[in-house]
């Protein structure tokens, strides 16, 4: 130690040094506690005061500790405020039956009405106690030991969405029942922190029992059915006091979605959805200890009745048209269930009056007109859509006879395999990716493929084969994608759809307007080219609009104004977006123009007497045929299949109608004209405004021949060659192929130019659909 340190030992301090530095670090004798501690302070400031800026920066364990304190008390002196300043409220007016009203786009006339709310309440002791068991597994298996609020589920549920994993409300049976009968169904930060106070008063103040019994009287079960009660009896004919373990667990499982889980009108992946919730609510009560194992797994699923008759409000075609509405509104969260089923709304619907009237007298004049009498041509339905492509709105929709006898909508199912309509947007993404074919060329309207029948798709993945067969095996040989459009050739577009990537071409439906979720719509399955997806009449119309646009989509929609007591909802704005370019829409357009012409599948619908663009689609076995088609002014979808009303299996619509056949150009193209004829009546011709440079080279003439003559068949990988104007990308030795100008292509029998002295039969006209 150096001789100079102040501290060594050789530098001894005397008495009053050392006093006097533990004075300056708050010691010392003489000084009170007082002193002591403020002297500590400002020893504490100094040292800090010394430190390098970058410590002082970082705060000491005092201030955190000190900070988080503060917070905590903050929160708590809130929450206290709160808590007094909140009181338990009067019911809502909800409980008071009111009508919806809905209009026709005049705003003036009534299209029709939903009645006023069906509820009986009833006591916790006539509810019987496996539909109290199934409620409480549901929706809140801690509801007999919280205390109104479940804070762990809150949190759990805040970081699920926080991190991605879903939507969930975390609400206990008691907030859901203040929310239902206290307050309202607005998502507002106030209005939760009302319904967690409300719910620890009413927990405190009102016992588990009449809570569940509130809950169960006050929350919707679909149909209509407002309380459980109702719900007993839409469902299953009986008192809620008489529900047994089965068709409880069922009422429990609805009370999440109310009209998806309606296993009487949902698709099958609707059931099957349902199915899984209700199983859950039965393993739940096996853990809460309700049911043994044994007795959970004796439990079978009961079939709830179908739906009763419907008010006179919603007979006819209004009841299709209403259900249109109200899914467009909760599915764009305007408004839910509930709410929108509690009345008192006024709702302006986007429906055309005139053309709603002129699309349901079509269906009836021509099924009545055309179809046999017998007990299978009436399992013959009929689904269709009409959409303004300038604006999006829609303006007529058919989803069945009668809403009052058939209260499932035709219209916006998504069961129903679309066919070759699909084929647009097969050449849509393959124009829209400046995509190849296998050999380099480019795929334009002009690009030839092999037409031959059965010719197996190159390009698709190792151990992935597909060879789809042209309608009848006809084999056309060598033809462009344009006249492949018009007689709907299966093996050209399968392969297209490939060069163009079935990736891209699942995207392009979904960028033309198709919902991403559509059913069967896989990009790994090569059959999507030719139509195994099954969007809706609605969603078809609403992508065809999108070409008709000129590759603008605007997304379909069906309500105007929404109101309540005066007060107007805010809507969705339904901007435009491009989703293809004009060049490659146009070219689609000019490409579909041809399905309706003389030679087409789509022949029946020249008799419009307007421009128009269209796409035929039948599938396989018969089981639905379709015409989508569109007018500058209009793009209207029609949708024709068989179903048993009892088993709702899919039967044959040719068996069905009495004939060999239905195809897309026959009874659906029929609608289809019949409906655009008095739509358009008293409009102005308008033609297509395609961009300039749009490929509109006229198709190459078929020569008619009365039966199909095969082309020779191709090898597995033929390597087309270019027009002969141009050099060959891939010189081959064969096939042999035409030049553009006059390429050799058979017909099939009743396909080629018909004269008006000798009309083609719609039902006998062929057509190659997939």
């Amino acid at each position: 130690m150096s001789q100079d340190d102040p501290d060594s030992p050789d530098h001894p301090m005397s008495r009053d040094s050392l006093e006097s530095e533990d004075r300056a670090d708050g010691g010392g004798p003489g000084l009170s506690g007082g002193q002591r501690r403020r002297a500590k302070r400002r020893a504490r400031k100094a040292r800090r005061r010394a430190m390098p800026w970058y410590r002082r920066i970082v705060p000491t364990w005092r201030m955190v500790v000190g900070g988080i304190v503060t917070i905590i008390l903050a929160c708590v002196a809130a929450f206290v405020i709160a808590y007094l300043a909140v009181s338990v409220p009067d019911p809502n007016a909800l409980a008071t039956a009111q009508s919806n009203v809905y209009y026709y786009s005049d705003g003036r006339t009534v299209l029709g009405r939903t009645g006023d709310i069906n509820r009986e309440s009833v006591p916790i002791d006539q509810i019987s106690t496996p539909m109290q068991h199934a409620a409480v597994s549901a929706e809140d298996r801690s509801f007999y030991s919280n205390t109104g609020i479940d804070v762990r589920g809150m949190i759990r549920a805040g970081w699920n969405v926080a991190t991605g994993k879903g939507l969930q409300s975390g609400s206990t049976i008691t907030q859901q029942y203040v929310k239902n009968y206290y307050l309202n169904q607005s998502q507002t930060v106030t209005r939760k922190i009302k319904e967690v106070i409300i719910a620890l008063k009413v927990d405190q103040t009102q016992s588990k029992d009449d809570i569940l019994a509130g809950y169960l009287n006050t929350s919707y079960f679909g149909r209509g059915a407002y309380g459980v009660e109702a719900a007993a009896r839409a469902y299953y004919g009986v008192d809620a006091s008489q529900l047994n373990v089965a068709q409880a667990s069922y009422l429990a499982t609805l009370l999440q979605a109310p009209s998806a889980y309606d296993v009487s009108t949902a698709t099958a992946a609707g059931r099957q959805a349902a199915l899984n919730r209700w199983n859950y609510v039965l393993d739940g009560q096996v853990k809460l200890h309700w049911l043994t194992q044994a007795e959970r797994n004796a439990v079978r699923f009961e079939e709830p009745k179908s739906p009763g008759a419907v008010s006179s409000g919603t007979g006819g075609q209004a009841g299709y048209l209403i259900d249109i509405a109200d899914q467009y509104l909760t599915a764009n969260n305007v408004v839910d269930d509930a709410t929108l089923s509690s009345g008192g709304w006024r709702i302006v619907t986007t429906f055309d009056k005139k053309d709603q009237d002129a699309l349901a007298k079509s269906v009836k004049d021509r099924l009545s007109a055309s179809l046999p009498s017998t007990t299978q041509a009436k399992d013959v339905r009929v689904g269709a859509s009409s959409v303004d492509p300038n604006s999006g709105k829609v303006l007529a929709a058919y989803g069945g006879p009668d809403y009052a006898t058939q209260p499932y909508n035709d219209a916006v199912r998504d069961d129903i395999q679309v066919g070759s309509t699909f084929k647009a947007f097969d050449l849509a993404a393959g124009l829209q990716n400046n995509a190849t074919t296998q050999d380099g060329r480019p795929i334009t309207p002009s690009t030839y493929y092999d037409g031959t029948s059965g010719r197996t798709v190159q390009g698709l993945p190792a151990g992935v084969h597909y060879a789809p067969p042209n309608e009848d095996n006809v084999d056309y040989g060598n033809i462009t994608l344009r006249y492949a459009m018009q007689k709907s050739v299966n093996a050209v577009y399968a392969q297209e759809a490939v060069d163009a990537g079935l990736n891209n071409v699942r995207n392009t439906a979904i960028a033309l307007g198709l919902p991403e979720n559509t059913p069967d719509m896989s990009a790994g399955n090569p059959a999507l080219a030719l139509g195994v997806a099954t969007p809706s009449s609605l969603s078809m119309a609403d992508a065809y609009a999108t070409l008709d646009a000129h590759g603008v989509h605007r997304p379909a929609w069906s309500v105007e104004e929404i109101s309540r007591n005066g007060e107007k909802q805010t809507l969705p704005q339904n901007d435009p977006t491009t989703a293809i370019t004009r060049s490659a829409a146009d070219d689609v357009t000019s490409v579909l123009r041809n399905v309706i012409s003389s030679n087409g599948t789509g022949y029946v619908a020249t008799g419009l007497g307007r421009p128009a663009a269209g796409k035929t689609g039948t599938t396989d076995d018969n089981k639905s045929a379709w015409f989508i088609g569109y007018t500058p002014q209009l793009t209207t979808a029609v949708c024709m299949f068989a179903e048993n009303p009892q088993t709702h299996a899919r039967e044959s619509l040719g068996t069905a109608a009495g004939i060999t056949r239905v195809n897309g150009g026959s009874f659906p193209a029929q609608i289809w004209t019949d409906y655009m004829s008095s739509a358009l009546s008293g409009r102005p011709v308008q033609d297509f405004q395609l961009m300039a440079g749009t490929d509109n080279g006229s198709t190459p003439s078929a020569s008619p021949s009365p039966s199909p003559t095969p082309s020779p068949t191709p090898t597995a990988s033929p390597t087309p060659s270019t027009p002969a104007t141009t050099p060959p990308l891939s010189p081959s030795p064969s096939p042999t192929f035409p030049t553009p100008t006059a390429p050799v292509l058979p017909t099939a029998p009743g396909s080629g130019p018909t004269s008006p002295g000798n009309p083609v039969s719609p039902l006998r006209q062929q057509e190659w659909p997939g």
